[in-house]
């Protein structure tokens, strides 16, 4: 089968988000592989300038990919020939739910303007990164492909679902009536270094790493001595504010201040002074929202990243279409400006499901395996070595049932994941507790 685009150990890839969970992983996976032209933009998050990208071949740009303008001069000016589209604002069912004009706002307005520059400027292949809440609430399981569009979206964060569909339907859509090759991926949860930590805003894996290592830090706090003199645990729960705020909380506030904003987030302790001995006698709690039950699947960010260089190196769209439901169609880029970078797409055949249109291209990234929030918890529990209580708040939604994908189009393309999930929680906090920012 003849590629229309190969992606070399020169080409000028621009990843987009790159000091994000997903961008700092492609961009790991990318200097492994030995490529050696990389672009990278960020925007709110400055790369690591110690150790993580020291002497390696990248090119930092900072930009704001809701800028139009700003987008196209970049696009004109360093003229990549492959994109990867990992930029995203993300959260977590508090976030999606609370900030929902900014979530699909924010996230169609970076696909807008990356998919059109990247016609615009010839780009010869296009990775977007979606996320498995594209799929119905009470989608059947695992999830398949083909089951986007079949029922209504899981309420609290729909507006973002929203947004990435429109995304998978942009490159579609651009794919068919200009001939590009622009594919889209959709990653299950995902957990791994460089994730956001931030107790209002992350996700469930990465939250309640943060907060039953806190809670274990104040379980071992000895209050009765923290007066006259520093105890190294609390001197831990400082430098990880110091690190990481919490609504702008940091390790210099008042004791009474930081208990106050942890106690907000679901980090709840009381003690007792036993001088003669003392004995930690520390009773600390982690609330946790929902009932427990609802099972999700995750999956380490490096493992996605090798799923999405593998992709990007050997997969087209007329290949993916023809797994998919293609047709007869054979996409040419009509942009004049666009036609001496990008040869003519891979013809699409065989529709198994109707004669004339093609939908379902992206591709599920997962493990195909899933975990109840309340397992997810106790194995948290077990690697971080917390020995406090687990509070599951069922006055707090519990969001979607089930989410399982059905990875069986990317097996059969050739890739499966490698890195399991405690084994995955065991790397994630081992780099958590030696960032340095």
């Amino acid at each position: 089968m003849i590629k229309n685009s190969t992606l070399q150990k020169s080409s000028k890839i621009f990843v987009a988000g790159g000091t994000g969970l997903v961008g700092s992983a492609i961009i790991k996976k990318l200097l492994e592989k030995g490529y050696t032209n990389i672009v990278a933009s960020y925007h709110s998050r400055p790369p690591i300038t110690n150790n993580q990208y020291t002497n390696t071949p990248i090119t930092w740009q900072k930009l704001d990919l809701l800028d139009t303008l700003e987008v196209e001069k970049f696009f004109k000016q360093y003229k990549p020939e492959f994109v990867f589209l990992a930029a995203a604002k993300v959260g977590g069912i508090v976030a999606n739910n609370k900030y929902r004009a900014d979530f699909i706002y924010e996230n169609l307005q970076i696909q807008n303007n990356v998919i059109h520059q990247s016609y615009k400027n010839g780009v010869k292949k296009l990775m977007f990164l979606g996320s498995t809440c594209i799929y119905p609430k009470e989608c059947p399981q695992p999830m398949k492909e083909e089951y986007l569009l079949t029922a209504p979206l899981e309420y609290t964060n729909e507006p973002y679902a929203i947004a990435k569909i429109a995304g998978i339907k942009m490159c579609e859509s651009y794919n068919l009536q200009y001939g590009t090759n622009f594919i889209s991926v959709m990653p299950t949860n995902l957990y791994g270094p460089n994730d956001n930590f931030d107790l209002e805003k992350s996700h469930v894996l990465p939250a309640l790493l943060r907060k039953m290592h806190l809670g274990k830090c104040l379980k071992s706090v000895k209050w009765e001595v923290l007066s006259a003199k520093k105890d190294e645990n609390w001197e831990m729960i400082k430098e990880d504010l110091n690190k990481n705020p919490i609504e702008g909380i940091t390790g210099n506030n008042t004791k009474e201040e930081i208990l106050k904003v942890l106690e907000k987030y679901g980090i709840k302790t009381s003690h007792v002074s036993r001088f003669t001995s003392h004995v930690n006698l520390n009773k600390v709690q982690i609330e946790i929202w929902g009932s427990g039950s609802p099972r999700r699947e995750f999956l380490w960010s490096e493992d996605m990243a090798d799923a999405c260089v593998f992709l990007m190196e050997s997969v087209d769209f007329g290949e993916i279409s023809n797994l998919s439901i293609g047709n007869s169609y054979t996409g040419q880029n009509t942009n004049t400006q666009a036609s001496n970078n990008q040869s003519t797409n891979t013809q699409i055949t065989n529709n198994k499901y109707t004669n004339n249109e093609i939908r379902n291209t992206h591709i599920n990234i997962g493990t195909g395996k899933d975990i109840s929030i309340s397992e997810l918890a106790s194995l948290i529990k077990q690697i971080v070595g917390f020995n406090g209580d687990l509070y599951y708040n069922t006055d707090k939604p519990d969001g979607t049932p089930v989410k399982l994908t059905d990875p069986s189009k990317l097996h059969s393309l050739g890739w499966k994941h490698s890195v399991e999930l405690k084994q995955g929680i065991e790397k994630m906090y081992s780099w958590y507790l030696g960032r340095k920012t």
